[in-house]
């Protein structure tokens, strides 16, 4: 009982949803796991949704009191950086970012950025 294989059979592929497979590993067999930031679970750090975020140590309300109390002028209040990751779940439950279409999908350039403000 032998077992003939046409050389001429075409193998149906998978449909991808997404050119990289969601992740930016190309190339690397393995990558760490971060932790994310609302759900605790372990991602992958090149599936997880990166976020720098940058705040006030003090909340608006109190700085203005703080700089008048201050002996040095022109004092920077400093400030807490942060580098957050989400699972994609997480993100999209937050909000931290949105399902888009599968047209959209393939809109690789980035979001337009709000222009500095000017004090």
């Amino acid at each position: 009982p032998f077992i003939t294989v046409s050389l001429f059979r075409r193998v149906k592929k998978m449909t991808k949803k997404r050119r990289n497979n969601g992740r930016a590993k190309h190339g690397r067999g393995h990558v760490r796991r971060v932790r994310c930031e609302q759900s605790g679970a372990l991602v992958p750090k090149d599936k997880a949704i990166k976020r720098f975020v940058v705040k006030n140590i003090v909340d608006a309300s109190a700085v203005r009191d703080i700089q008048e109390a201050c002996v040095y002028d022109g004092y920077a209040l400093p400030k807490i950086y942060r580098k957050i990751y989400y699972c994609v779940g997480a993100a999209i439950h937050s909000r931290v970012v949105r399902v888009r279409s599968r047209k959209e999908r393939k809109n690789r350039e980035p979001p337009p950025r709000f222009p500095a403000r000017k004090n």
